[in-house]
């Protein structure tokens, strides 16, 4: 069985984030075939089209490390309907230079995260909106969104919530037969 190395971009910058304590959920109910690297926007510059010729060290850094990645998973919350700049300035700065997007050839998956109701459905709806076009192929089913995530980890960050278990764990043996499908 080949192993697929996946990234996995969290889309917030908080300690304790919801979107972090996800990822690490995910990684460990990942199945075998999968190996996940877990990485936030944390010190990336913002991106400037007028120094894109001669691009900073951090924004090289972060397109080599997705390059070397078969997949890459977004774990996002959801900000003002939509998803946080940090994210949006991450997919901008790895989708550069123009049709030499990082994300290309790398398969998609998209998880929405928040401790209200909706999951962060209008975050999960615009990485759909911005993804086409510089990146893989997009998992379309199954969908993931989490929500009422208050209550869904302990204080050490560990997934405690029952409920949330079979869906994370569904979502990731999708994911991988999404990748061995894309990637054979």
């Amino acid at each position: 069985m080949a192993t697929h190395n996946v990234l996995v971009i969290v889309g917030s910058l908080r300690k304790q984030a919801f979107s972090l304590r996800v990822a690490h959920a995910l990684a460990k109910v990942a199945p075998a075939s999968l190996k996940l690297d877990i990485v936030t926007p944390e010190g990336l510059s913002w991106f400037n089209q007028d120094i894109e010729a001669n691009p900073p060290a951090d924004w090289v850094a972060f397109r080599e490390k997705i390059q070397k990645h078969d997949g890459v998973i977004f774990v996002t919350p959801e900000y003002n309907r939509s998803i946080p700049g940090v994210l949006k300035n991450a997919i901008d700065i790895a989708s550069r230079p123009y049709s030499k997007s990082s994300f290309n050839g790398r398969v998609i998956g998209i998880v929405g995260t928040s401790p209200g109701a909706h999951g962060g459905v209008s975050a999960v709806k615009h990485l759909q909106q911005i993804l086409p076009g510089i990146s893989g192929p997009i998992l379309q089913q199954p969908e993931m969104y989490l929500g009422m995530l208050g209550d869904a980890f302990d204080d050490k960050g560990d997934l405690v919530k029952d409920s949330v278990k079979p869906f994370i764990t569904n979502y990731m043996a999708a994911f991988a037969d999404w990748v061995a499908k894309h990637k054979a």
